[in-house]
């Protein structure tokens, strides 16, 4: 879904200059109003909040819990994988998105309960989709 403010950040992107100052006057019954907005331009970045730091660091920790006691190795089957041939993927993941969720900052670090957080939620939409495509082929 497109909204206006992802269309004026696309046309932003654009423009040549590094620094923009976009205003406009809107003259209504009580007076004049100017809506300004100043925007500094990274090249470099469409993320305004470190989403791609973030985004790196959950795929290297996703990456590390492969060579943690999660797997027994690439070719084994995994604990979850006998959660889902059992038909509770999606439960399993969800409940435990809500478990790191409640429990967050008081065992362990804040930072590692989000990444488990996150790392679940990933899991719930592999899970998801995979059910969903199961639900439109036996339509």
């Amino acid at each position: 879904m497109t909204n206006s403010w992802s269309m004026l950040y696309d046309e932003i992107l654009k423009m040549d200059e590094n620094t923009l100052n976009i205003g406009t006057h809107l003259r209504g019954a009580e007076g004049d109003d100017h809506i300004s907005l100043n925007m500094s331009k990274n090249s470099n970045s469409r993320y305004k909040y470190s989403e791609e730091k973030i985004l790196k660091e959950l795929t290297d920790y996703i990456v590390r819990t492969y060579d943690q006691h999660y797997s027994a190795g690439d070719d084994r089957i995994q604990t979850l994988d006998l959660i889902e041939a059992c038909g509770d993927g999606e439960a399993f993941c969800r409940s435990n998105i809500l478990k790191y969720a409640s429990r967050y900052d008081r065992k362990g670090t804040a930072r590692r309960d989000i990444m488990k957080i996150l790392h679940y939620a990933v899991l719930l939409m592999h899970f998801n989709d995979k059910n969903a495509e199961k639900e439109n082929y036996n339509q």
